[in-house]
């Protein structure tokens, strides 16, 4: 296995990776468009991370948002997917350390992320990796766009 942060342009794989894995996290959200990839790719707030097989599939993807608020420089991490068929070779504790080394050698003071209860195995490893459950209220609100 391998984790990389996706540099290059957006390839037919990177496409056809999020085409297959975005539903295996959400149902009610359509899967990125290659304009939306490029727009993650080129952003400079954010790394798209990709986990490779030995043979070069790609077999889970990550996103690291960091930001800089007036308190700190901070990072969030978002869809964490780990293909099905892969599930615990702990491929999702690679990603998710991989985002962490990099909030760190961005310089960020936290790391924060959400995930719903249901999801049992992402929740323990996260506490496997050393997060913190917070005891906060997260408030959504959805713009019509």
């Amino acid at each position: 296995m391998k984790i990389e942060i996706w540099e290059g342009p957006v390839t037919d794989a990177l496409v056809d990776s999020f085409v297959r894995l975005t539903p295996q996290l959400s149902q009610s959200n359509p899967p990125p468009s290659r304009e939306q990839l490029e727009a993650i790719v080129r952003s400079p707030s954010t790394d798209q991370f990709v986990a490779f097989d030995d043979n070069g599939a790609i077999v889970g993807v990550s996103t690291l948002a960091v930001f800089r608020i007036p308190t700190a420089m901070r990072a969030w991490i978002e869809d964490v997917i780990v293909d099905e068929s892969v599930n615990g070779r702990g491929i999702g504790t690679a990603l998710t350390r991989a985002m962490l080394d990099r909030a760190s050698e961005l310089g960020c003071k936290t790391v924060d992320l959400t995930s719903r209860p249901s999801r049992e195995a992402a929740n323990h490893l996260y506490r496997k990796v050393g997060f913190d459950l917070r005891h906060t209220n997260v408030y959504r609100y959805t713009l019509d766009v």
